[in-house]
C-alpha cells in the first residue's frame, strides 16, 4: 500500500487517466488481493473481498451489464471444462 502511495505521489495516476487507482474503496480490494495471495489462511482476504463487493455492488452490476454478451459463452465453457474434469476421474 505504501509503495502504491509513493508511486502515485511520484507519477500521479490521475495525470494518466487512472484516478480510480487510489480511490479508498479500491484500497480495500488491494488489501484483499494481498491477503489472498500471500497468506495461507485465506479467510481474511475472503472477508475483505466480500466487504469490497458489498460496498461496490453498483460498480459490479454495471460491469456485468457491459459484459453480458460474454457471460453466457464463458459460463458454458467453464461448465464444460468442469464436467470434462469430473467425467475423467
Amino acid at each position: 500500500m505504501g509503495i502504491l502511495y509513493l508511486v502515485d505521489k511520484l507519477i500521479g495516476f490521475a495525470l494518466y487517466g487512472l484516478p480510480w487507482v487510489m480511490q479508498k474503496d479500491n484500497l480495500l480490494l488491494y488489501a484483499a488481493v494481498i491477503f489472498l495471495w500471500f497468506k495461507t489462511d485465506k479467510s481474511v482476504g475472503i472477508v475483505l473481498a466480500g466487504i469490497w463487493l458489498i460496498l461496490n455492488i453498483g460498480l459490479v452490476i454495471a460491469l456485468l451489464g457491459q459484459m453480458s454478451a460474454y457471460l453466457l459463452p464463458a459460463a458454458l465453457l467453464i461448465i464444460g471444462v468442469i464436467l470434462y474434469l469430473v467425467s475423467t476421474r
